[in-house]
């Protein structure tokens, strides 16, 4: 058999049973085997499912037998044979061998008693071979294909920021910097201040890329690189900005739900969970949810943010997740625009998922007045010369618009109903770890 040939058979499309008592070729890893006698059973894995296979030794010969007995953990080979129906063995199909191929056999694999959490993220390489990362990660790959899909629907164009900076969007301490040419420039946390520019030609434009934060944080929902989906819309106010993102997630969430059921059933998150996240999402002022808050025993006042052990209060009891919107001017980006009906609050919205997964959002209307941009940048002591080309958008037929930010780590993390964002991403970095 020739491991590079194009007539072999997914193990997905045999689990139908469309191909019972028919004559396939497979190929993949060893996932487990057993031996006994002249009988060796090996479940084989491909990137559609996994397969038991029964490789007897006077059906494939002396030497074949061997190959496959002696096979380790994540051998890589093929085998040919045929398949029948099997009420016992997994997926209720076994493949009986008629031919067994070693591509490689390698060394034993080094993933056993030991899993510790450290241990399994040195070994991340590797790992990623399990079971549950195999699945997190397609579950991953179709929840952005379904994002993507969303804003194509919608006449969105995707468009490609810079990922090298000379200035911040979030704010000055939690950037990376580097040297650039001689020069001090920044790791990108966020393409939005470029969206702004795109959308005097596009109009409506998305960005999906890679977004750093240098944060000292040591929590389940925080990555510092991380991929970042940045919508922004010319003539989009607030109201229009919230009910994109709540038409966005309930699109994703039922398209998992109703064509990628069993994925999310193995990966432990029940479809139905999904398919009751339904529009409209409740408005929740920050002026409320302080009261709420402080009833719930929190110490906040008005005027601070809202962190994570707030959030999590607010939206554990949840099935749908919530806006929280205008928030007090003080702590939110400075080109978050005022909201003229409640000085002192801006036209901000966080989405915060429910089961106290947090905020996957963070979105506003944006200052797009010269006069208004110039102002709050001087109250927040930042130098105009430092954004001259961002400022100078307001200059030439500015338009009112609006965006937002979703943390694609974050939001599968809430979707599958994980317990560490480290699990949505194949290699995970965070404030310890840069390796593998």
């Amino acid at each position: 058999m020739d491991a590079l040939a194009t007539d072999f058979t997914k193990i997905s499309s045999i689990l139908d049973g469309s191909q019972n008592n028919k004559k396939v070729k497979l190929r993949g890893w060893v996932h487990r085997s057993r031996t006994s006698g002249g009988l060796c059973f090996l479940v084989l894995r491909d990137s559609s499912g996994t397969m038991q296979c029964a490789v007897k030794k006077d059906a494939v010969g002396e030497a074949a037998f061997a190959a496959a007995s002696g096979a380790f953990i994540e051998t890589s080979m093929m085998i040919e044979g045929t398949v029948k129906e099997d009420k016992r063995a997994p997926g209720g199909f076994e493949l009986s061998a008629s031919a067994v191929e070693v591509i490689s056999q390698g060394e034993p694999f080094p993933i056993g008693k030991d899993q510790s959490t450290e241990f399994l993220l040195d070994v991340r390489h590797l790992w990623l071979r399990s079971q549950k990362l195999t699945h997190i990660m397609q579950a991953r790959d179709y929840i952005t294909r379904y994002l993507r899909e969303f804003f194509f629907k919608d006449n969105f164009y995707e468009v490609a920021p810079p990922i090298v900076t000379k200035s911040a969007c979030e704010g000055g301490s939690t950037l990376f910097e580097l040297n650039y040419f001689g020069s001090p420039a920044y790791l990108s946390q966020s393409g939005q201040l470029y969206s702004e520019a795109v959308i005097a030609a596009l109009e409506k434009v998305f960005i999906l890329a890679p977004s750093f934060r240098a944060e000292p944080s040591r929590t389940v929902r925080h990555l510092a690189e991380y991929w970042h989906l940045e919508p922004e819309m010319a003539f989009y106010s607030q109201k229009m900005n919230m009910e994109l993102q709540e038409k966005m997630i309930e699109y994703v969430c039922h398209k998992m739900a109703r064509e990628h059921a069993p994925l999310l059933q193995a990966i432990g998150r029940d479809p139905a969970d999904l398919l009751q996240v339904k529009v409209p999402f409740e408005r929740l002022p920050y002026e409320k949810a302080i009261p709420m808050l402080q009833e719930l025993g929190f110490k906040i006042e008005w005027g601070q943010d809202v962190g994570a052990d707030e959030e999590f209060a607010l939206t554990k009891d949840r099935k749908n997740p919530v806006f929280l919107h205008n928030h007090p001017m003080g702590f939110k980006a400075f080109y978050m625009r005022e909201d003229p009906s409640k000085p002192g609050t801006v036209l901000s919205a966080d989405l915060l998922a429910p089961q106290g997964h947090g905020e996957i959002i963070g979105g506003s209307e944006r200052i797009w007045e010269y006069d208004e941009l110039a102002a709050r940048m001087k109250e927040q002591k930042m130098r105009e010369e430092d954004y001259k080309w961002y400022v100078e958008l307001r200059k030439y037929g500015s338009v009112p618009h609006a965006g937002f930010g979703l943390g694609v780590e974050r939001l599968t993390k809430w979707m599958l109903n994980l317990d560490h964002i480290r699990d949505t991403i194949p290699f995970p970095r965070v404030i310890n770890r840069v390796y593998p």
